[in-house]
């Protein structure tokens, strides 16, 4: 093949991938989105897809798993998880790192948490979110931080939390209610104290995203007592319901801009209670008889992300299809228009939890009932993937539900998706791949990274011809996404001699570089000049 040739070769293989990232207007194309995955013929796999699952720490659900556990038992329990994710095709964590008022790092803000010692305020002797991160991303995963605002304490006395906590030294900050404390949203001085502790994590920490479960206010009642915060700011509001809702916006709308001004690549994003509102209730709401976020949390999900305030939603919805007052298969589609043409992406919160437990309806017995919601997803372009509650379940596995999952959905890698605000950003350098030889055990490549940064990720397809337009846009030929390295040499166990490899490389925010030339393997040491693509 001429030079002249392989460069249109080339270009289309960059125009492909390129092609890849979720425009402007939030919707993702075809070849990008959950629509080409699944199990009929001729559709192929997803090559970004969101696979995240929670991994909680309040009253020690997943990690770790009991208080005052050693920091090397500490350690070795959540590479456990970071295993379980990739043997289960995920490529992201949620891990929840400041679960009631406290810290999984040496906060300047509030003590460290009890459900790593034992005891509120004592140090575990080491760096547990320098650690989680940097182990997270060793193995190519992202790292999002789950921080919960308003929640101070699962119980009520707050003469039991540590001397030196925010609640003690500002006791007229907590309201308690239903047996647990809480900082009073309707507070300037706390919203803005609650975002200095999380930003404290945000600016120091290499996380890749900074996440909030769905607890603002605890209920819609008038005993959370926040009648003189109300008597103080509520005025020129209709009704105490309105106020706090207005306290809940301006936390997310200022939460949005401190972290874009402190760290614009990475995600911000919320995970609300699946309902908006019921149609009975609003026009505008969903066909479902539910309870409503907008007035019994005072969350306005629909309304942030109509505002733009938000990256992704993550709506929970942890129904089964055909449930008669929350149908799954009625509220994806009206979420997926709540979002199109936002640049908001969506992903879902899937409950893993429920999937053959105990007191479930029948449905849950059913293994295919989750896998049954991601094929749902695929007639759905605006789904960007899901997230699972929790890590435990998707380890446990009852019933075969998550392995379904796996099997009819998972099995091909999938990047992070890529933010649409991120998507113009500079691309990393094409990589190089100076030889594919078969070896003991597979084909060994060596990639080279190109440019001044190393790239976070590198995505590599095998061929079993040569590649041309569109071969890469999806996933069919994506056999492995690796953490990157200057100068790395990988094994595929599955290579052959005469297949032909490809190699993307992958920023932190998810933008891909253009294809490596294509290299064939070959049967034994360095590849040389002929062995690239075309020649």
């Amino acid at each position: 093949m001429s030079s002249s040739s392989r460069r249109t070769v080339l270009r289309g293989l960059a125009l492909a991938v390129a092609a890849t990232a979720v425009p402007l207007s939030g919707r993702a194309p075809a070849a990008a989105s959950g629509t080409s995955y699944g199990t009929g013929a001729g559709r192929v796999p997803p090559l970004r897809q969101m696979r995240g699952m929670w991994i909680a720490s309040v009253a020690n659900i997943n990690w770790p798993s009991r208080a005052g556990l050693s920091a090397e038992r500490q350690r070795a329990e959540y590479v456990g998880w970071l295993d379980l994710a990739r043997a289960r095709g995920l490529n992201a964590v949620f891990v929840q790192i400041r679960p009631t008022a406290d810290a999984f790092w040496p906060s300047r803000y509030e003590p460290w948490s009890q459900y790593l010692t034992g005891v509120q305020g004592r140090d575990p002797g080491y760096d547990p979110l320098a650690f989680l991160v940097a182990e997270t991303h060793r193995r190519g995963l992202a790292f999002h931080a789950w921080f919960n605002p308003y929640r101070v304490s699962t119980q009520a006395d707050p003469s039991l939390l540590h001397p030196d906590h925010p609640g003690r030294r500002h006791p007229g900050w907590i309201v308690p209610y239903g047996g647990k404390l809480y900082y009073n949203p309707g507070m300037p001085e706390v919203r803005a104290f609650v975002q200095d502790a999380m930003m404290d994590a945000v600016t120091r920490y290499d996380i890749d995203g900074l996440h909030f479960d769905d607890y603002f206010y605890p209920v819609n009642t008038t005993a959370f007592d926040d009648a003189e915060a109300y008597a103080r700011h509520g005025a020129g509001f209709p009704d105490l319901a309105a106020w706090r809702r207005e306290n809940v916006d301006l936390l997310v709308r200022e939460m949005q801009r401190r972290v874009r001004r402190a760290k614009p690549e990475i995600a911000w994003g919320i995970s609300p209670s699946g309902i908006w509102r019921n149609r009975a209730t609003d026009p505008l709401g969903s066909e479902t008889g539910g309870s409503q976020s907008y007035d019994n949390l005072h969350a306005d999900t629909r309304g942030w992300v109509g505002k733009g305030w938000l990256d992704y939603i993550a709506p929970q919805l942890y129904w089964h299809i055909g449930q008669s007052n929350a149908d799954y298969a009625k509220l994806v589609p009206w979420w997926s228009d709540v979002v199109a043409g936002t640049g908001t992406q969506l992903w879902i919160g899937q409950a893993a939890y429920k999937a053959g437990a105990a007191g479930q309806p029948a449905e849950w017995s059913r293994p295919g009932e989750l896998g049954e919601h991601l094929t749902l997803n695929e007639g759905h372009p605006e789904v960007g993937g899901d997230i699972w509650y929790n890590s435990g379940d998707v380890r446990d596995d009852r019933i075969g539900s998550i392995s379904a999952v796996v099997t009819g959905h998972y099995t091909r890698p999938a990047l992070s998706p890529l933010l649409p605000r991120l998507a113009s950003g500079r691309a990393p350098g094409r990589p190089l791949v100076p030889s594919a030889r078969r070896v003991r055990g597979g084909v060994e490549l060596r990639i080279l990274a190109t440019g001044r940064k190393t790239p976070f990720q590198y995505a590599i397809f095998r061929l079993d011809r040569r590649a041309g337009p569109g071969d890469l846009a999806g996933a069919r030929h994506l056999v492995a996404v690796v953490p990157a390295a200057r100068d790395l040499r990988w094994t595929d166990p599955a290579g052959a001699g005469g297949a032909y490899y490809h190699v993307v490389a992958v920023d932190r925010a998810g933008r891909l570089s253009p294809p490596s030339v294509g290299r064939r393997a070959r049967g034994d040491g360095p590849a040389g000049p002929g062995d690239r693509e075309g020649a």
